[in-house]
C-alpha cells in the first residue's frame, strides 16, 4: 500500500503534503529533520492521508493535490474526508 498524506505544524502554521509506503517512518524523518522543509518545525503532526495500491496513484494524487496551491482546499480535504485529526485536534505523530 501507497499513501498520499498531509501533516500539519502548530509552530509555523503550515501544512506539508507526500507520499510514502510507511507514513509512520516517513512522518519519524521529517521530525529528525531530514527534509530541507519541514525541518524548520518539529512539531509535525499527520491530519490526513488516503491509500493507493500503487506508487503512481500515490504520486498522481500527491501532484493533484500540490497543484492546488490551495490551503483552503487541504482544510476543505480534511474535513470532508473526516480526517481524525487537524489543526484543531491534532493526533501525535508517534500515534501514526
Amino acid at each position: 500500500m501507497y499513501y498520499v498524506y498531509i501533516l500539519y505544524s502548530k509552530q509555523i502554521d503550515r501544512y506539508y503534503v507526500g507520499q510514502t509506503d510507511d507514513i509512520g517512518k516517513r512522518v519519524q524523518s521529517h521530525l529528525s529533520g531530514i527534509s530541507k522543509y519541514t525541518s524548520i518545525a518539529k512539531d509535525w503532526i499527520e491530519v490526513h492521508s488516503e491509500a493507493f495500491d500503487t506508487r503512481e496513484g500515490a504520486i498522481k494524487r500527491e501532484n493533484e493535490i500540490k497543484r492546488k496551491k490551495s490551503r483552503k482546499y487541504i482544510e476543505w480535504l480534511i474535513q470532508s474526508r473526516g480526517s481524525s485529526a487537524g489543526p484543531d485536534k491534532s493526533r501525535d505523530a508517534s500515534m501514526a
